[in-house]
């Protein structure tokens, strides 16, 4: 029998697959779970469907993404730290502060998570942080820190 699989599962295929079971398998196991239905012409044709529906948001969320990395590229933020004799700072800056920085002073509101900082800024100056987007777009924010 002919199923497509509605979620993942383990040693058979993943979700929108089309795998052939045998019949015993597919009624006490697969349909019963919900982890697939029969491979019939109604559901292929909404698989079909669903997938088209799913490549199209798929690519007017990598539009969007592009879209906010160029805003991002050419933007930056200002962002002020105490600092004491030589210029060395008390404390550091992370990612969290930076976010809302961007929230405050761009008015674009970024997740902490998407801010790729390997380690928290530590001195004054001017820093290009990484700001993942989406998997394939990648912003720069130019991140200047200030003595307060």
């Amino acid at each position: 029998m002919q199923v497509v699989l509605l979620e993942d599962v383990k040693a058979l295929g993943k979700k929108g697959q089309i795998v052939n079971v045998n019949d015993g398998y597919a009624r006490n196991f697969i349909l019963p779970k919900k982890l697939g239905v029969e491979a019939n012409s109604k559901n292929l044709n909404d698989l079909k469907l669903k997938k088209a529906n799913d490549d199209r948001i798929a690519a007017e969320q990598l539009a969007a993404a592009r879209e906010l990395g160029a805003k991002l590229d050419e933007s930056s933020v200002t962002l002020t730290i105490k600092a004491g004799e030589g210029g060395r700072a008390f404390g550091s800056v992370s990612s969290k502060e930076i976010a809302k920085a961007i929230g405050d002073q761009l008015g674009i509101d970024i997740d902490k998570k998407k801010i790729m900082l390997s380690d928290p800024i530590k001195s004054i100056g001017s820093f290009e942080v990484p700001v993942k987007l989406h998997k394939d777009v990648t912003a720069r924010l130019a991140v200047k820190v200030v003595e307060a």
